[in-house]
């Protein structure tokens, strides 16, 4: 039995029967929120609504989206500033398609908020689909809504969510994860490729791309790809050297980049140049060098008609096989079935 409380919460709140045009996305927030994990999913459920009104002339509004939190009124955020909650729990009275829990700092205090857990497992059964953004997915697996499912987080808070929830099959190295209905998504801008994975679920690819154009976003990033891109680790390097050799490498994957070459280009000798790449950098050179042309070469194959051959000279492999053949180390799979499964529409492998 609810405690009386929450049933009030969620008085009216009914679930949609069926996926409708004027789905309403939730995002749970609390004092102490990552604003970006708020403001970054609603963000792309906005543009998605604007994009459908004035390019296909749609009548209604595709999405409607509300800040959510105990009380309605400005929430401090984690980042310094405010947001402002749209609906108190209390006075939510629509019927919410898609639920979001934010993450962020408060998220601490809110771990034995049992009246809240109770909430979230109640409306988990009122709403389409039901997630989380970055630490977010701690408050679901506090409230037992991860269960057995495999779910992922920031980076720096999966050995928390395993330790504590082995339950969960954790996932460190995913973007987001789908899981019979749950959605978790790892740190921050993570969110954002969340959103427009949902926004491809309801009105197709083309949509969603144009979303990410509209928003200068690198690129609708497959759940399946690392939290450690090699954009991301290209920001890890400290030395100005390495850091300029990574931007090039990133911008000239067909480029000669043998370690020598590299070496050449830093002014320094190739055993000290690989010694100090691999210190900085956490991988030797080839292997950095193959993931970025890996990342480029499957971005190709999700964006363009380009043949296999023409994708391997483009990112500096050279050969249809080397290509096969990094793919399999990386991905697991061959690109051609990389390529079939990201245009049937079943995502990353």
């Amino acid at each position: 039995m609810l405690p009386a409380a929450v049933r009030r919460t969620l008085h009216g709140m009914s679930r949609p029967s069926s996926p409708r045009a004027d789905r309403t996305i939730a995002v749970l927030a609390f004092p102490g929120v990552q604003a970006l994990d708020v403001v970054g999913p609603l963000e792309v459920f906005g543009r998605a609504a604007r994009w459908l009104r004035e390019e296909r002339g749609d009548s209604g509004q595709a999405y409607a989206t509300l800040v959510i939190a105990r009380r309605r009124g400005p929430l401090a955020s984690s980042s310094g500033y405010s947001l402002v909650a749209d609906r108190a729990l209390s006075r939510l009275r629509e019927p919410v398609d898609t639920l979001l829990v934010a993450g962020g700092q408060g998220v601490r205090a809110l771990l034995d908020d049992r009246a809240l857990h109770a909430w979230l497992r109640a409306a988990r059964r009122r709403v389409r689909r039901f997630g989380s953004v970055c630490t977010g997915a701690l408050l679901l697996a506090r409230a037992g809504l991860l269960d057995g499912r495999r779910a992922t987080t920031h980076w720096r808070s999966c050995a928390q969510l395993a330790a504590e929830h082995p339950e969960v099959r954790v996932e460190p190295d995913r973007i987001f994860v789908r899981d019979r209905g749950v959605y978790t998504s790892a740190g921050v801008t993570a969110g954002m490729d969340l959103a427009l994975a949902m926004v491809e679920e309801d009105h197709g690819r083309e949509v969603a791309l144009s979303v990410a154009r509209e928003l200068v976003l690198f690129a609708r990033r497959p759940g399946g790809q690392s939290q450690f891109s090699a954009q991301l680790s290209a920001q890890l390097a400290e030395r100005d050297a390495i850091r300029d050799l990574q931007a090039f490498a990133l911008e000239h994957p067909e480029a000669e980049l043998s370690v020598p070459a590299l070496a050449r280009r830093a002014a320094m000798s190739p055993r000290n140049f690989a010694r100090v790449f691999a210190r900085e950098v956490g991988a030797t050179p080839a292997r950095w060098i193959e993931g970025v042309r890996v990342e480029t070469a499957r971005r190709r194959m999700e964006e363009g008609r380009a043949g296999v051959e023409a994708v391997a000279e483009a990112c500096g492999f050279g050969t249809r096989e080397a290509l096969r053949r990094a793919f399999r180390r990386r991905l697991g799979v061959a690109p051609r079935e990389y390529r079939q499964r990201f245009a049937s529409g079943g995502g990353a492998p």
